[in-house]
């Protein structure tokens, strides 16, 4: 019986391209454990650094076949970098989400650093917000902190509900455009950071 813990990871990986589950099982046991500190450190939950885990060594036997790799742990330390960077993106896009659909509540607690970004891009939507033109910014705070709906808004400004849904598209507008440009720069500051761990 061969001992596969003796082997040099370059063996293991021609073994592996030709289906050996085995090779396969002893490249698991060499590197899960680095592959879950890199994702717990970022991640603070057991459960998503295990799934990060998984999917990178499934996608590691998945193209046993043709992936080239020159060094291994290299190798699985990027991939599994990039699965939690995608993990923490799609997180940040929820949240983006939430902020400017704030009757919805989210689903998780923020990670400590995506809170400081979240509170400060709240601050800074806010700070647009009251540069709206005055009409523009009551409808907008009648519908986004009290959920009125569009009728209810009319009927107290007595206006009709075609010049409220203007209003609202209107600050939503140059609400979006504020908000993709600080959502960009916080992304990109959120990338810089995760890349320095």
């Amino acid at each position: 019986m061969r001992k596969y813990e003796l082997y040099e990871e370059n063996e293991l990986l021609q073994l592996l391209s030709r289906d050996d589950e085995l090779a396969f099982t002893e490249l698991y046991e060499r590197y899960w454990q680095k592959l879950f500190a890199i994702a717990y450190n970022r991640l603070k939950e057991v459960d998503s650094a295990e799934d990060i885990v998984h999917d990178v060594f499934a996608s590691l036997w998945h193209n046993r076949k043709t992936v080239e790799v020159k060094a291994l742990e290299n190798y699985l330390a990027t991939a599994a970098k990039y699965i939690v960077l995608a993990r923490v993106k799609k997180k940040m896009r929820e949240r983006h989400y939430l902020s400017m659909n704030p009757r919805e509540q989210p689903a998780t607690e923020p990670y400590p650093e995506e809170a400081v970004h979240y509170k400060r891009l709240l601050e800074l939507v806010n700070k647009e917000v009251e540069k709206l033109p005055e009409r523009c910014r009551l409808i907008f705070k009648y519908s986004r902190d009290q959920g009125l709906p569009v009728k209810e808004i009319a009927k107290r400004l007595d206006i009709s509900p075609k010049t409220v849904e203007n209003q609202l598209n209107k600050a939503l507008k140059q609400l979006r455009f504020v908000v993709k440009n600080l959502h960009s720069l916080f992304t990109t500051l959120l990338m810089l950071e995760f890349l320095s761990f």
